[in-house]
């Protein structure tokens, strides 16, 4: 798993799939989202190839509810196994994207935490600057260690909020990766600026 990065979110919504756009870049990585929930609009594989212009691989499961993994599947009477979810093998760096927070069922019995610590790849963990940040952040930061995952650190997204970051950074004793603002305009020449300025990657894989 040594090409293999991790990138989930507190949440979703949070902006976890443009920060992927810009590690991708950045890493010069390809990107792979394992499940795909909602297929109406611009998925998040087709924004990060938009916003990347690196390649990007076929999901392997497309679902078209905008719902929990585990939902969507079920509303297509199908269940989605961890074994359906292994990896490409690809030369080069991989990101893989999760869904939603950590915690989100992927089955009945199995959420993207198991998932995560079942692929043994270091996980980036996404958390906006918004008010709540910092319980939601340092859950899901024990979540993740108590699965045994390797944590590489946490990357901001928002507005600068510098003593709730720092205290995040203590509290969870985790790296800063910097921080992502929302970016008017939001295009590949200034998500490839903005990460090369506030986003720290050096030395993840």
């Amino acid at each position: 798993m040594g090409n293999k990065i991790v990138v989930t979110g507190t949440d979703t919504d949070i902006g976890k799939t443009i920060f992927s756009a810009g590690l991708v870049g950045a890493l010069g990585a390809q990107y792979w989202k394992p499940v795909q929930s909602g297929l109406e609009g611009e998925t998040d594989s087709q924004i990060v190839a938009r916003l990347s212009g690196r390649p990007v691989l076929p999901e392997a499961m497309r679902l078209n509810m905008p719902a929990s993994p585990h939902l969507a599947a079920e509303a297509e009477g199908r269940e989605i196994a961890l074994a359906d979810l292994a990896p490409p093998v690809v030369d080069g760096p991989l990101v893989i994207e999760g869904a939603g927070g950590v915690m989100v069922p992927i089955n009945r019995r199995k959420t993207y935490l198991d998932y995560f610590a079942d692929l043994g790849a270091p996980v980036i963990l996404c958390a906006r600057t918004q008010l709540g940040t910092i319980n939601h952040t340092l859950l899901s930061l024990r979540a993740l260690r108590d699965a045994g995952c390797a944590v590489a650190g946490v990357a901001f997204i928002g507005d600068a909020e510098p003593d709730v970051e720092q205290s995040i950074v203590e509290f969870g004793a985790v790296r800063r990766l910097g921080r992502l603002g929302m970016l008017d305009p939001l295009r590949p020449e200034t998500l490839a600026a903005e990460f090369a300025a506030q986003m720290d990657v050096t030395g993840l894989l």
